[in-house]
């Protein structure tokens, strides 16, 4: 028979897995290059064409959660926008959702971004700039607390019996709000296929408050992520881009770092096309606690023209793998640039 102090850690358990849950890290993608505009405002509407459709999709520990895994959805669209000689606006807009769980936790987001991009110096083949932006955005977070099991729901034969009453005073099972943040970027082009870039963003300035009772506030936490990196071709034909990029957000940290190698096809002068494999690493940590190598990440990547289509697949390798069998997320992503006739400007880095 289960006991009513059996029942109140069952309760607390719950509480203290929301409670988490709604503090934990951000939204992620393996493939962050590809997901420019959820990396950094700053990235908005740098790109060597005129517009920019970004596709991503994720999904995660469905060899253990099955049909309730974390599947992450997001799309943007951003332009670059010519000022004066060599400067540049740049505006976009993101929509992306989060669920998991067998309470369908879900989180959604509609963003606004924007940017601007100073030349520090040098020419189109080989220029300098500064960029600043900003973001601003609508969330809305959800859960379906009918769908929890609770400990005073288990009669004395120890089996699970819908039909007992259960705690269910939440205040609210949705409620949206505000959010914004801004970044920086300073990146540097040595040729057309070659470049430099860092920066930095701060996310979730206005920190909101994100508790489902509706009573007492618990502030989001804010995010700060920092990146690095690059393109350098090694010959003609072949190309190295290795980066990192790190958050940090409350008690998580994390950091990816690694490298594609890029292999430039055919020799058509009017459609660019290449293969790219990469190997990543990505360091987390456990709460409050020690750093761990949380996954061995594999990617691949087809350039065709104005089309960019990624695969990546996260290995696990933190102590979850004996329940996981290794099997961390797997993800998808596509790109395509718009580009038409530009008379003036600087090449970009790529993404």
């Amino acid at each position: 028979m289960i006991t009513k102090l059996t029942q109140k850690i069952g309760f607390l358990v719950v509480l203290l897995s929301l409670a988490w849950s709604m503090q934990a890290q951000d939204i992620h993608f393996s493939q962050f290059y590809l997901s420019p505009l959820n990396l950094n405002p700053a990235l908005t509407g740098v790109m060597n064409c005129n517009g920019r459709v970004s596709g991503n999709y994720r999904n995660q520990w469905g060899s253990i959660l099955r049909n309730k895994a974390f599947s992450t959805f997001s799309v943007s669209y951003d332009q670059k926008i010519p000022v004066g000689r060599s400067d540049y606006f740049g505006a976009g807009i993101t929509l992306w959702r989060d669920q998991a769980g067998s309470l369908n936790f879900g989180t959604m987001q509609a963003r606004l971004s924007g940017s601007y991009s100073k030349k520090m110096g040098g020419y189109r083949k080989k220029a300098h700039y500064f960029v600043v932006g900003a973001e601003a955005g609508y969330s809305q977070r959800s859960v379906d607390f009918q769908k929890a099991q609770w400990g005073n729901q288990y009669n004395g034969n120890a089996s699970f019996d819908p039909n007992l009453p259960s705690y269910e005073n939440w205040g609210r099972n949705q409620f949206g709000f505000l959010d914004a943040g801004a970044g920086i970027l300073w990146f540097s082009v040595f040729d057309e296929m070659s470049n430099f870039h860092i920066g930095g963003s701060y996310h979730h300035i206005n920190r909101a408050n994100v508790s489902f009772s509706g009573g007492d506030a618990v502030p989001l936490y804010s995010r700060i992520s920092g990146h690095v990196g690059g393109e350098f071709m090694l010959s003609d034909r072949i190309g190295m881009g290795p980066k990192v990029v790190a958050f940090f957000q409350g008690p998580s940290m994390e950091i990816n770092g690694g490298t594609n190698l890029k292999f430039v096809l055919g020799d058509n002068k009017f459609f660019y096309q290449a293969v790219q494999f990469g190997a990543w690493v990505r360091i987390a940590n456990k709460l409050y606690n020690e750093k761990l190598m949380d996954a061995l990440i594999l990617s691949t990547r087809f350039d065709y023209d104005q089309f960019s289509l990624g695969f990546s697949y996260d290995v696990n390798t933190s102590q979850l793998r004996q329940a996981s069998n290794s099997n961390g997320a797997f993800e998808f992503s596509l790109a395509y640039k718009i580009c038409g006739p530009e008379r003036r400007g600087v090449y970009c880095p790529h993404f």
